[in-house]
């Protein structure tokens, strides 16, 4: 059974205190959501260690939103995939939408970046996704399909046996348009098509999440979906309240 899976990816929000307050409504709130839910917060750089002391003694894990693709050296302003690992984290999340399409991040610099997060124990959540051109253009799938291919087929089976796979559908996120849970199934289930392609049956233990808008309104009818194993929300991980109840969609 695949694992059941609710990150929050708090992107550049929060101070430390807020971060650290946050955190300690999740769990607050955490008894009232199945144990057999995972949840994963993802804090800014700046107040990992601090989030990590308020989530001591739960179960709720925690990862960092990027790292740098060289283990050390003069790289002014990166975060190794070590000093990561070093606070306690356990997930990092590569290739998002927006570092792809402000910082040129390109499958040649999440390769290197997958190596960094591997070599130091890290479990990667990895995004695919399109935009808007691409989807009217229908080449959704084309570009989903290359994401994989030029990234996740060079991994080992053992390191993709240890990886989790975040859909965004670009073109639904802060364009007035929305992606239906349908369209969410039809990816997902294309995505696992081209993983087992690869890896075989063990496409069918890795955990695809929904990078969409989702929300407590609209949880349950996405994680509805055979193929659809959780969620990776941006705006609902902001409100303790939100982050659980969406938790409960399963």
């Amino acid at each position: 059974m695949r694992k059941k899976i609710v990150a929050g990816n708090w992107k550049m929000n929060t101070l430390p205190q807020e971060g650290v307050e946050l955190a300690k409504g999740v769990v607050a709130g955490r008894g009232e959501v199945s144990n057999e839910v995972s949840f994963i917060v993802c804090p800014p750089f700046t107040h990992i260690a601090m989030v990590a002391e308020a989530l001591k003694g739960s179960d709720i894990e925690f990862g960092a939103q990027n790292c740098a693709a060289e283990a050390k050296g003069a790289y002014t302003g990166e975060v190794a995939a070590s000093m990561i690992a070093a606070l306690g984290c356990k997930y990092v999340i590569l290739g998002h939408s927006e570092r792809r399409q402000y910082y040129g991040e390109t499958s040649e610099t999440l390769n290197k970046k997958m190596e960094q997060v591997y070599a130091n124990g890290l479990t990667p959540i990895y995004c695919v996704g399109e935009n808007l051109e691409e989807r009217e253009a229908e080449k959704h799938f084309d570009v989903v399909k290359a994401q994989i291919e030029e990234v996740v087929y060079n991994l080992t089976e053992e390191q993709f046996k240890n990886l989790v796979i975040a859909y965004e559908p670009v073109w639904a996120i802060g364009t007035g348009k929305t992606a239906t849970a349908e369209q969410a199934q039809e990816i997902h289930a294309y995505i696992r098509k081209v993983l087992a392609e690869k890896f075989g049956a063990l496409a069918e233990e890795t955990a695809i999440l929904y990078g969409g808008s989702c929300k407590p309104a609209n949880a349950a009818e996405i994680f509805a979906k055979e193929d659809v194993d959780g969620g990776l929300i941006g705006g609902a991980a902001l409100k303790a309240a939100d982050f659980l109840a969406i938790g409960k969609g399963f």
